[in-house]
């Protein structure tokens, strides 16, 4: 049996993942866009797992076959856009005798280098987002995404000059801006399954300050509460922000703030020992955070609710 399912193959530039996708060279070596008709790999169609050391951002018709990200796989059978940052790890497992259809853009990251791009791409969240939270577009933002990619490869297409990578910067500036339009339109049109998602944090954050979990693990972090719900930390910052105006670390903080007034009111428990039960290492962390969340210290709120 292969244990090439086990193996982690990298591609470090742009013209290496088009010699293993069986593409012609890239016209331009730093970024490309690649029709998904034209992927013909040379590798056999088994899973590997692959790392891309550049940006990749995806718009997939009637994909065939499954990508795994995290602990699970998922399909694509959908029209969605989908956006991966270097490093990330994704496992392949392809059937390339069905037909796929749409485009691939790679991006490697000395391409932004000099660019302001190079440091705001980080702000882009969706590039931390999980496949299972790809973006589902309309036929006219499909449209829009697909006519915006296509200005960037007429112009790595043209003869280099002075301008050529100021206005493919510029393209690309504009691709993330729909994006980022067109993924707030999500978080809007798809509110009864962020609601549940926001159900959940809910519940999850009751049960774990009900818990002995802050004495043994401490406050929950972002990370713990975002794998817990199955979705990447920052799809989950996103969609709190929409719903509620509060990034997860804000909401993480709010939930804590009311169990810690909850003890405050009804216990006889001191500072310290509602801290330690909360999670916190040290009391003076919590009363710092208390006071600049209610702007009382946690002895005055107290006070404030005796007679």
């Amino acid at each position: 049996m292969s244990n090439r399912s086990n193996e982690l193959k990298t591609i470090q530039s742009i013209s290496a993942f088009h010699k293993a996708w069986g593409l012609p060279s890239p016209t331009h070596p730093l970024i490309s866009l690649v029709n998904f008709e034209d992927i013909n790999p040379k590798e056999s169609s088994e899973a590997q797992k692959i790392v891309l050391n550049f940006y990749t951002v995806a718009i997939k018709r009637d994909f065939k076959g499954k990508f795994k990200y995290g602990q699970g796989y998922y399909d694509f059978d959908e029209g969605v856009i989908s956006f991966i940052a270097p490093g990330q790890v994704v496992e392949e497992n392809v059937d390339h005798t069905d037909p796929i259809s749409g485009w691939l853009l790679l991006i490697h990251p000395d391409f932004l280098r000099g660019y302001e791009l190079e440091k705001s791409i980080k702000n882009f969240g969706f590039f931390s987002y999980a496949l299972t939270e790809a973006l589902y577009l309309s036929k006219e933002e499909e449209k829009t995404i697909e006519n915006t990619m296509k200005s960037i490869q007429t112009e790595s297409q043209r003869s280099i000059d002075l301008y050529s990578q100021d206005v493919m910067i510029s393209y690309l500036e504009v691709l993330f801006n729909y994006s980022n339009r067109f993924y707030n339109r999500q978080f809007i049109t798809r509110k009864h399954v962020n609601n549940n998602i926001l159900s959940q944090l809910e519940t999850l954050l009751q049960e774990y300050f009900k818990s002995d979990a802050p004495q043994n693990e401490g406050i929950p972090t972002v990370g713990f509460v975002a794998s817990t719900l199955n979705i990447s930390a920052n799809y989950l910052s996103d969609v709190l922000k929409t719903l509620t105006g509060n990034t997860a670390q804000q909401y993480i903080h709010l939930a804590l703030i009311s169990k810690s007034k909850e003890y405050l009111t009804t216990t006889s428990l001191s500072i310290s020992e509602i801290a330690f039960l909360l999670g916190f290492e040290h009391s003076q962390s919590f009363s710092r955070l208390f006071k600049k969340k209610t702007e009382l210290s946690p002895v005055a709120f107290r006070k404030s609710f005796k007679i």
